[in-house]
């Protein structure tokens, strides 16, 4: 019998019953502070074209033709003088490649001060 009981007594329902908080504090403050990291990967990449370049340029210095020309040759012209002979030439294409790689570190803090009362 008492097994009945308290088999009764579990399976039953319950009320819940709930009592009223009322705050004890008249005034307050409360201070937050958050930090943050951030870090960041700037990548960066340029490629810089070019036409095909073919020139020269120098004193005391005599062509035998055109400079497009694989055969043109260059003479002194006055043995005695100095001379100079700068001569440049470049296929058309890709002149300069840059590659640039950054690494960023944002710190951020923030510091809040909240206060109430009643």
């Amino acid at each position: 019998m008492n097994k009945w009981i308290i088999l009764l007594a579990l399976l039953s329902p319950a009320v819940a019953r709930a009592n009223t908080v009322t705050p004890q504090f008249t005034q307050g403050s409360m201070n937050s502070t958050t930090t943050t990291t951030q870090t960041v990967q700037e990548v960066k990449q340029t490629q810089v074209f070019g036409a095909e370049v073919k020139s020269w340029s120098g004193s005391n210095v005599t062509p035998s033709g055109d400079i497009a020309d694989a055969a043109t040759t260059f003479s002194v012209t006055d043995p005695t003088a100095d001379w100079l002979l700068e001569t440049t030439s470049r296929a058309a294409g890709l002149v300069e490649q840059i590659d640039a790689t950054t690494d960023w570190t944002i710190n951020t803090t923030v510091t809040s001060l909240s206060v109430f009362s009643q």
